[in-house]
């Protein structure tokens, strides 16, 4: 049995790896461990940031998920975007991303104030969006770009 319930700053350490196998593991990215750790804990210090769930399967942290929001003038809603997912291996294929999935779409649904959900995934990562198509979500309608600075 899954069950997800919002992390606590005790796990910070533990999200902070999952982050560093999830850029390894999709991007071939090695993470800066310093500033990924305050980048963490800024989520934890200001919740204005964004909030962790996390899922756990067998008296195990199983998987994170950060959900932050933005603001949709079109609809006059928050929309949440779904961030930093990450599924240990052995947990792969048990259900652990769907109750997250589903956790977040049910406080969703349940917020008036609330537009709907979003996530974006790289585009080599074709494991990651067929899961994401499972659950019902559609990667069909907008195309991401964007401009990072060079570190």
């Amino acid at each position: 049995m899954v069950r997800v319930r919002l992390a606590s700053e005790e796990e910070l350490e533990t999200i902070v790896d999952f982050q560093l196998k999830m850029a390894l593991e999709t991007e071939n990215m090695k993470l800066d461990e310093k500033t990924l750790f305050d980048g963490v804990q800024a989520v934890f210090l200001d919740p204005k940031k964004g909030k962790y769930l996390v899922a756990e399967f067998e008296d195990q942290i199983a998987a994170s998920m950060m959900i932050t929001h933005e603001w949709s003038d079109w609809r006059n809603k928050w929309i949440f975007w779904l961030q930093s997912v990450y599924v240990r291996p052995e947990f792969r294929g048990k259900g652990v991303f769907r109750e997250l999935y589903e956790h977040i779409q049910l406080v969703a649904q349940s917020d008036d104030r609330v537009g709907g959900l979003r996530l974006y995934v790289d585009k080599n990562n074709q494991a990651a969006a067929e899961v994401y198509k499972a659950v019902g979500m559609d990667g069909e309608h907008y195309k991401l770009f964007e401009w990072m600075k060079k570190e």
